[in-house]
């Protein structure tokens, strides 16, 4: 708010889509601290990953009423539930890693049900899906609480592989208490 404050203040009001990537240092007595790492215009993914598929409204309505300076008489409508994304990444990555591994299990993960792959980094080749970045796939479980939105993003990825697959095992784990 500070900031699209001070851009009102300057004449030049903020319309549109404002990722901020930021820091949360849990302070003593649960007190958290925020720090502004980076603004950008645009959606974030992994970020957007799990917030859009709980969203019932329509993207396209909720982008017109930010155009027509309309947000605040319009009702943006959200599914109950919660969602957890966990990024699939290529060997070696955020360095060196390779391309052009071929990707297995994206059927079988889409059919676990309550579940939507992303595909960030990927490329058909000669009719197969390979790698193609650092950051190949964005598995988004959802459930009607974050424990089984968890457990449905980590079932789904157990069905996935390609070489030098990695990701984290901890996602969600605070949120859970664990």
């Amino acid at each position: 708010m500070p900031v699209l404050n001070e851009m009102s203040r300057r004449g030049t009001p903020f319309k549109g889509i404002l990722y901020a990537g930021l820091m949360i240092n849990f302070a003593e007595g649960g007190r958290r601290e925020f720090k502004v790492l980076e603004f950008n215009v645009r959606f974030g993914d992994p970020e957007t990953q799990v917030i859009l598929p709980l969203l019932e409204s329509d993207l396209v309505d909720v982008i017109d009423a930010c155009i027509d300076g309309t947000l605040d008489n319009f009702e943006v409508r959200w599914k109950s539930g919660a969602a957890c994304c966990v990024v699939l990444a290529a060997g070696g990555y955020p360095g060196k890693y390779g391309k052009g591994d071929e990707i297995e299990g994206l059927e079988k993960a889409a059919a676990t049900g309550n579940v939507v792959v992303f595909h960030a980094g990927t490329k058909l080749s000669v009719g197969k899906t390979v790698t193609n970045t650092g950051r190949v796939l964005g598995v988004t479980g959802i459930g009607t609480g974050i424990k089984e939105a968890i457990e449905s993003s980590y079932s789904a990825v157990a069905q996935i592989s390609f070489e030098g697959m990695h990701f984290r095992k901890d996602i969600g784990k605070r949120a859970t208490g664990k």
